[in-house]
């Protein structure tokens, strides 16, 4: 099961996770005041009559906390990390909420949090936070957040859902099997199938099944508009099977895509208040990454240009395609040797010999992108989108891929959904899976998905994910 939030589908199980260490970092401030000021529980509301309501000092220190818990991926339905790995960006995350914790009681003098009291609440977070980790993965039967989906349906759009593999695809129901419509020539597994005695609405009632996903290969043949209905009014969900894998998956499945879906469907955002909302969001986010960076970036050009000489360039633009097809210069710090690309372009590989040293470090920590703030002041880019491929590139994937030329009806981004869930793509199977998770972006865009893919973003660029 599932439930959308900030224009992503959540599983349940996480977000009861994360709602139970909000409020456990909510109670260690709490306990923290206490401890430092060596004072009884019964003695709380003297206490807070002289150091002022604890209440918007630990709604602040938890909203901090959870922040700063996602953007280090502890939230993220795609975390494939130990208990080791858990501990590490455990301890990242609190390391920074503490640094942002001092500079908003710092800038906010009236909820001023002391020194000992935040010690101490960082500290009984990160031991509450593993403690809840280790109950809820052990004692929390995960299957009572899962939804029992049965599919009618048997066919090729059918094996696109008894085809998933990924466990972060599957973690939201349980698959009950499937029913084969008359006529249609199965392509699931035998034993997947069950036997339709009786109507739709008695099977489900009988496997205890919440939801129905239509996954018809011809619906103009057969379809069961009367037992559907009478599953629908008897509380049991219907979807229809993209939208169910578009929920699950967090990606629009290209081999099962409609235009009609696409047409009829909610989403596809481009109305004025959108547009404006995104380009606020560019220009602060810009200035204050350009501010922040700037001594970074000059770093960056004095290691360019001592590792290659003070005549090679320390920057370089390339042609990209842009919103509606149109191309524009991207700017980036160079990476790669000046004669890199004599032969054409093409794509970049792994451990890729035309890589300097420094730009091997600079692509690994994504800093040859920053550059990019001035194409997205300019107005060519959003900090959120699609990213931008070669005009070389577009051409030969257009006429091989399906709705790829549709990721150019928003504005390129700096990061995206894409590069949160899918590493570095170099071929055209790699393109095919980007422009699955590109067009889910499209859809489901907002302001609040914006801004949780740049908090989610911390993660790919702390610890390198997806870098080449």
């Amino acid at each position: 099961m599932r439930i959308r939030v900030l224009g992503q589908f959540v599983p349940v199980s996480l977000a009861v996770l994360a709602l139970t260490e909000v409020g456990l970092a909510f109670l260690a401030l709490y306990a923290a005041v206490l401890i430092r000021f060596q004072t009884p529980i019964s003695h709380l509301s003297s206490l807070q009559r002289e150091l002022g309501p604890l209440w918007p000092r630990g709604l602040l220190f938890s909203v901090i906390v959870a922040i700063c818990l996602l953007a280090f991926g502890l939230y993220s339905s795609r975390q494939r990390a130990q208990l080791g790995g858990i501990f590490v960006r455990l301890v990242a995350a609190l390391a920074v909420a503490s640094g942002a914790i001092a500079a908003v009681f710092y800038l906010i003098p009236s909820l001023q949090l002391w020194r000992g009291v935040a010690a101490l609440a960082v500290l009984g977070t990160g031991c509450a936070v593993l403690a809840s980790r280790l109950v809820f993965a052990r004692a929390v039967d995960q299957e009572i957040f899962k939804k029992r989906v049965l599919v009618y349906g048997a066919g090729a759009a059918a094996a696109a859902l008894a085809n998933l593999r990924r466990s972060a695809d599957r973690r939201g129901f349980l698959l009950a099997g499937f029913v084969r419509p008359p006529g249609e020539e199965p392509a699931v597994p035998a034993g997947r199938l069950l036997d339709p005695a009786g109507d739709l609405r008695e099977l489900c009632e009988r496997l205890n099944v919440s939801e129905v996903v239509v996954a018809m290969d011809d619906r103009r043949r057969g379809f069961p508009i009367r037992e559907l209905l009478e599953c629908r009014l008897a509380g049991v969900d219907v979807t229809e099977l993209l939208t169910f894998l578009e929920r699950e998956t967090g990606r629009v499945r290209i081999d099962v895509l409609n235009p009609s879906w696409m047409i009829f469907g909610q989403g596809f955002r481009r109305d004025p208040l959108r547009l404006f909302s995104s380009r606020t969001m560019d220009l602060l986010a810009s200035l204050a990454v350009l501010a922040l960076s700037l001594p970074l970036m000059l770093l960056t050009w004095i290691a360019i240009k001592i590792e290659d000489g003070w005549r090679a360039p320390a920057l370089y633009t390339q042609s990209r395609v842009g919103l509606d097809g149109r191309t524009f210069k991207v700017l980036k710090f160079r990476s790669m040797r000046p004669d890199a690309e004599l032969s054409g372009a093409q794509w970049a590989q792994r451990k890729d010999p035309r890589v300097t040293r420094v730009g091997a470090i600079i692509r690994q920590l994504r800093v040859d992108e920053l550059p990019q703030v001035i194409n997205v002041l300019r107005g060519h880019m959003s900090f959120v989108g699609p990213r931008p491929e070669r005009p070389e590139f577009v051409a030969n994937l257009a006429e091989k891929i399906p709705y790829y030329v549709q990721r150019h009806c928003v504005k390129p981004g700096i990061t995206g959904w894409a590069q949160l869930c899918y590493p570095y793509g170099s071929s055209e199977q790699d393109a095919l899976e980007k422009l699955q998770y590109d067009l889910y972006y499209i859809k489901n865009n907002s302001l609040l998905f914006d801004l949780s893919i740049l908090v989610q973003t911390a993660e790919v660029v702390l610890f390198g994910k997806g870098a080449r």
